[in-house]
């Protein structure tokens, strides 16, 4: 494989005859980004030993916890991961806080290379007035819950109202607005866990607006996603013609995926009946689906309005915007006209957010990333990160992968230019089991975590799903004898 950026991998085969002790390399985090990384490192450094922190005792992060229940297809990376983590230069440690259970600088004592790729664990604020409101909740807690992240296994999102508002027109929001209005039967064989499954067979939503600040042209979903939304069973798409007109000659140079994207967007919002199909027909087709959702273009949220007993949501004011400048670097200015939406559900996803780890970790809070080169952290030698914390919450999978390899690439050259000592042999995770063990920190293995799996599956095998999600962290513990 070529290394990133048209870099081929450095040739480490030196280190296996020579006497040199065996590079150790620590990354943590054990989503995309920190698999990836290990992945990259082992591959190209036959001699490298690679352990990777998860502070939940289940892996593989937002592949596990971040994926929709019904893309089962995006989660066969999971395969490659397990693959890496089974390799015998490699080890898991589950259960455990890094920052908390054991600090950055102990690790950096017991590897050679460390590796920050712990991801956005908190979601971006709204900042505006009402958000704290019972039946205000954040994409990132909503998509926890359905997906079983244990954080947010209380959540208990009301959904009593008939109409539900999510601000932000990303996948995310999408996958939200999916999960609302699928049928049933179509989400009861996916992994969703059954305290999400079972809520939304009572829920009252049937509308939901995805709101966003900016215009058609800005939109951040995949076509893919889009498609899917268009064609959901039961559930039509309510899109104004005028926010669609005139845009077919704006998008002629555009490129190809924001023009399918645009252009399937057109198509929905001016397609017209057939002219043979009979008003009845067209009034059984509508009473067929009796849920509805639809996009809302150029507002800005300016404040999630009370029930009368200021405890609750009802509705939200928003400020209506107009465009300056074109494409994808267009800004919303608030045009000073505003605008209220009845609602009694307002999910806001506008982004995650990453937090720093451990005071001596550079961080800079206004991006919410890690300061970095090409993943080495700025002034600390041997302190790497990838991934979200490394570039920002932005990006797909695949995305993730290249910037790993990227990071894990610095890592490689660091360790062949002599960059990294490795002439001092390092204890890796002998010396930080001591320490964990003083602290009464008792780390999963990745063979703990395949227990867990196999009950998972087993339990959901018995209600005609891929797997039950266990979402109780002691309860994890308790069935591998913790």
């Amino acid at each position: 494989m070529a290394g990133v950026g048209g870099r081929a991998p450095l040739g480490f085969k030196r280190w296996l005859s020579s006497s040199a002790p065996a590079p150790r390399v620590c990354v943590v985090g054990s989503g995309p980004a920190g698999f990836y990384t290990a992945q990259h490192v082992l591959k190209h450094h036959g001699g490298a030993r690679v352990d990777i922190y998860e502070k939940l005792p289940v892996p593989f992060g937002l592949v596990r916890f971040g994926v929709a229940p019904d893309h089962p297809e995006v989660k066969n990376v999971i395969n490659a991961f397990t693959q890496t983590a089974r390799s015998e230069r490699c080890a898991y440690y589950g259960n455990v806080t890094v920052g908390r259970d054991v600090t950055v600088a102990e690790l950096q004592q017991a590897y050679h290379a460390v590796v920050l790729s712990y991801g956005a664990e908190d979601n971006r604020v709204l900042g505006i007035p009402g958000e704290n409101l019972s039946g205000v909740y954040s994409a990132r807690a909503f998509v926890g819950w359905y997906n079983g992240l244990p954080e947010n296994r209380d959540l208990k999102p009301d959904l009593s109202c008939e109409t539900a508002l999510i601000l932000g027109h990303g996948n995310v929001a999408l996958d939200i607005a999916r999960i609302l209005l699928s049928p049933l039967h179509l989400l009861r064989k996916t992994d969703i866990t059954d305290s999400s499954l079972a809520a939304l067979a009572c829920s009252k939503v049937k509308r939901v607006w995805l709101v966003g600040r900016r215009g058609p042209l800005q939109v951040a979903f995949t076509i893919k996603e889009l498609r899917e939304m268009i064609n959901l069973p039961g559930a039509r798409p309510v899109l104004n013609p005028a926010d669609f007109t005139g845009l077919e000659n704006t998008i002629k140079d555009a490129p190809r995926p924001r023009k399918r994207l645009t252009e399937l967007l057109i198509k929905t919002a001016l397609e017209k009946p057939g002219e043979k199909m009979m008003e009845a027909q067209a009034a059984a087709a509508q009473a067929a689906a009796p849920r509805e959702w639809g996009l809302k273009f150029q507002r800005s949220p300016q404040e999630v309005l009370p029930t009368a007993d200021g405890r609750r949501a009802r509705g939200i004011r928003m400020a209506l915007t107009r465009l300056e400048g074109l494409g994808d670097s267009a800004k919303a200015v608030p045009t000073g006209d505003t605008e209220e939406l009845e609602c009694g559900l307002v999910l806001s996803s506008i982004g995650y957010r990453s937090l720093p780890l451990d005071p001596a970790v550079p961080f800079d809070t206004q991006r919410g990333v890690i300061p970095n080169s090409s993943g080495r952290v700025e002034g600390v030698p041997g302190l790497y990160c990838s991934g979200w914390v490394k570039r920002g919450p932005t990006g797909v999978i695949i995305t993730t992968m290249n910037d790993s390899f990227d990071t894990a690439q610095s890592v490689l050259e660091d360790l062949q230019l002599g960059v990294l000592d490795v002439s001092t042999s390092r204890e890796g995770f002998g010396a930080v089991e001591s320490i964990l063990h003083s602290r009464g920190v008792r780390p999963v293995s990745f063979s703990d975590w395949e227990k867990i799996d196999a009950a998972e599956v087993a339990r959901g095998k018995a209600a005609g799903k891929p797997r039950e999600k266990i979402v109780d962290p002691q309860e994890m513990l308790r069935l591998i004898g913790h």
